[in-house]
């Protein structure tokens, strides 16, 4: 198993271990800029995330699963539910202008993202993108996803972090995802690697350094968290927004250490926007949000997103809409 010392003799590892580590003093100073309180959805361009065995629910494709009427109507929807934030899953889902080679049938255009980000603006939806680099979650990634810790990966995933940016006019957040990277999640595919102790440390550090060079905040899942606690945060920059997730329908935090992490993030000071989703049950996200708002600080809690976890295509279009129905339902609650 490769550990710290034998990672640190790679190539690699020795021209960027000091770029991600010695950054720290930089990235524990939040980006200065704010806005509203979030009400946020996520959706799929991209959704080859979820490994290398095809399943009815995680259908590895070389089509895009994505239809601009079923986006368009949601999104509206999602205009008329009062929400301001719209988090995109890129995934293969655009044409990279720096690796086209990940680029699948039906991929948008940059062109074409462009004018779907301007739209989403005058709407009032701030466009916000996900690159997911968890190892569980990076098939969109192709030949890359299984190079891992390498030279040729870091210059890659560099690529897409600046080229994105660049595209979103550097967008207040990047979603780097980076959730659920364990040998149980990975447990049915072909393929099976996983980042642990000082590796998943040092590559997590590189992305978080590599958002904030370009002047944006890195956002992630926060699961790691759950079976990471003490070092989770300790060693986690505080510049980091944190989206601590949990879709069950009952909110003890004595019974669910989920429902715990939001309380622990919360007292170590870090900024959240807890993960809500219709997935499995109709009450989640009503329930994260009654939670949250009674045991969160207001100065940590930067708002609530909501994940259905579908992609974006007709069968999928009832969910979506219930999804975007109980956000405004929660938000109208609260008044």
């Amino acid at each position: 198993m490769l550990n710290r010392r034998s990672f640190l003799k790679t190539g690699a590892a020795s021209v960027l271990a000091a770029g991600a580590f010695t950054n720290l003093t930089s990235m524990a100073a939040e980006p200065a800029k704010e806005g509203k309180f979030i009400w946020g959805n996520l959706m799929h361009l991209g959704y080859n995330m979820w490994g290398d065995v095809p399943t009815a629910y995680t259908p590895k494709t070389d089509k895009l699963l994505c239809n601009d009427a079923v986006w368009e109507k949601v999104t509206n929807e999602m205009q008329a539910a009062g929400m301001n934030l719209i988090v995109i899953d890129l995934g293969e889902g655009i044409q990279y202008k720096s690796h086209p080679e990940l680029a699948i049938e039906g991929s948008w255009s940059i062109e074409k993202l462009q004018k779907e980000l301007k739209r989403l603006r005058s709407m009032g939806l701030e466009p916000i993108p996900k690159l997911n680099f968890s190892a569980c979650h990076d098939i969109w990634l192709g030949d890359y996803s299984r190079m891992l810790s390498t030279q040729k990966y870091y210059e890659v995933c560099t690529d897409l972090i600046q080229e994105v940016c660049e595209i979103f006019e550097t967008p207040r957040f990047l979603h780097l995802g980076y959730d659920e990277e364990t040998a149980e999640h990975q447990r049915t595919l072909d393929y099976v690697v996983i980042r642990q102790g000082e590796l998943w440390w040092h590559d997590f550090l590189f992305f978080v350094d590599t958002v904030n060079k370009q002047n944006v905040r890195p956002w992630i899942w926060s699961d790691y968290c759950w079976n990471h606690k003490e070092a989770f945060l300790q060693r986690m920059p505080k510049c980091v927004l944190q989206s601590n997730w949990y879709y069950g329908a009952s909110f003890d935090p004595e019974k669910s250490n989920y429902v715990q992490t939001y309380l622990d993030l919360d007292k170590a000071g870090f900024d959240q926007v807890p993960t809500a989703s219709n997935w499995s049950n109709d009450v989640n996200f009503g329930g994260t949000v009654e939670f949250c708002m009674k045991n969160l600080s207001k100065e940590h809690l930067k708002g609530f997103l909501q994940t259905p976890w579908h992609p974006t295509t007709e069968e999928r279009l009832e969910h979506h809409l219930k999804a975007v129905a109980q956000v405004k339902a929660a938000k109208e609650a609260l008044k």
